[in-house]
């Protein structure tokens, strides 16, 4: 899975196994991590059941990455279940390589910058200290069904969890055994979480529902909400199974104005503007349309929207917003230095292939039992009448057989 995001005026990408960091202003190297080389765990007896020592497997495809609030950390973790922490500036060190219980789908830095949280597949999230880089990870608090993502507000006072069971979950951090708040409205599961930087008590949601809302999150009240299907001309696949195209990454500029939304497998980025003074507080703006499936979206700190795509010739694209209207600017020095090292690297992986459907297995399969019962017993009613009237009609006596006619003799004379 291909995916984008920023670390101050480092563009990062993760695709396979590798994290690739590119400086857009400064001619500087480029830093590459292939998680295929890096340190493997070893599981002893007491992990493995009282079998032999074994090497931890997995595909070492990253999963999920994070970027602290001032861009001088980030973190991924993998399908071998390392957790990797990063220093970036002034220059790129790996600080440490922990271990997590379980796959991970999310990650979040505090905005203090002294803990990382990890979110994963069971619905656990567990708690790693930034400050102590070799300290194991502790459990923070738990759902009861899996974790699609986590983020934590900007006073640091809250986390925000978002499940499969449509349910984003506001606990106090210091102590996530009290919830504040149930933010309740979606009806598939929750894929993606914002907080816009200049609404702090604001919260953006996407779901497999194909709706974006807007939460005041403390107190879990809903402000608006979005259908993107009434957005869309052409129907996805998902749309024609009977699903809606869930939303796979919402972003927000470093203003917080605007407002970046990518479905899963749609050809188009749906851009909104957001408005303290107005009613309409989530407001439209524009669609973006692309020849090439986008993959990742992501704003730079000038506010620009870069989109990586399914594309050899054309992998990256910059939107800049002039006029009132978002432009596509192809010649751009900062994007022509990034897509030639992008390149260099892809040339390498063989696993550089877009997902079409990140979360067609979370999709909930229901089950109308009733209307099945239902015609079962209007079967073995309509079985039943058909044996009474059976038993009803009068028996037919069954035919003698015909006698042989007598032989009438004349009387002799």
């Amino acid at each position: 899975m291909a995916c984008l995001g920023f670390c101050g005026e480092w563009f990062l990408s993760t695709c396979s196994s590798k994290l690739i960091a590119v400086h857009t202003k400064e001619p500087r190297e480029p830093f590459v991590f292939d998680c295929s080389r890096a340190e493997k765990r070893i599981k002893t007896a007491k992990d493995v059941n009282g079998s032999d020592a074994s090497e931890e497997t997995g595909s070492d495809t990253v999963l999920a990455f994070a970027v602290s609030s001032s861009g001088k950390l980030v973190a991924i973790t993998d399908d071998t279940k390392r957790l990797i922490l990063f220093q970036c500036e002034p220059s790129w060190l790996c600080i440490s390589i922990r271990w997590v219980v379980r796959r991970c789908t999310s990650l979040a830095f505090s905005q203090a910058e002294d803990e990382l949280l990890v979110a994963d597949k069971s619905g656990d999230v567990y708690s790693f200290s930034v400050v102590e880089p070799e300290k194991d990870g502790e459990l923070k608090m738990g759902h009861l069904s899996m974790l699609l993502a986590v983020t934590i507000s900007a006073d640091d006072q809250y986390i925000i969890t978002a499940d499969r069971d449509e349910k984003i979950r506001v606990s106090r951090r210091r102590s996530p055994y009290s919830i504040q708040s149930y933010c309740l409205g979606h009806h598939q599961f929750v894929s993606t979480l914002e907080i816009p930087t200049s609404h702090p008590h604001w919260l953006l949601s996407g779901s497999g529902d194909g709706t974006v809302k807007l939460w005041e999150f403390e107190s879990g009240r809903k402000l608006q909400s979005w259908d993107l299907g009434q957005l869309e001309d052409d129907l996805c696949s998902d749309a024609a199974k009977g699903n809606n195209a869930a939303v796979f990454r919402i972003c927000s500029s470093p203003g917080g104005r605007d407002v970046a939304v990518l479905c899963d497998g749609l050809m188009n980025i749906y851009m909104f503007t957001l408005e303290r003074t107005s009613d309409e507080k989530l407001r439209f703006h524009s669609k973006l349309h692309f020849l090439h499936r986008p993959m990742d979206i992501g704003f730079d700190t000038k506010g620009r929207l870069w989109v990586l795509l399914d594309s050899s010739d054309v992998p990256l694209q910059v939107h800049t917003f002039r006029k009132n209207s978002w432009e596509c600017d192809t010649e751009n020095d900062d994007l022509r230095r990034v897509t030639e090292i992008l390149r260099t690297q892809w040339s390498t992986t063989d696993n550089f292939t877009s997902v079409t459907n990140h979360f067609e297995h979370l999709y909930k399969v229901s089950f109308d039992n009733v209307s099945v019962y239902l015609q079962k017993k209007q079967q073995r009613i309509e079985e039943h009448q058909l044996k009474r009237t059976k038993a009803q009609k009068p028996k037919c006596n069954k035919k003698s057989k015909k006698e042989p006619d007598e032989v009438l003799t004349r009387p002799s004379t």
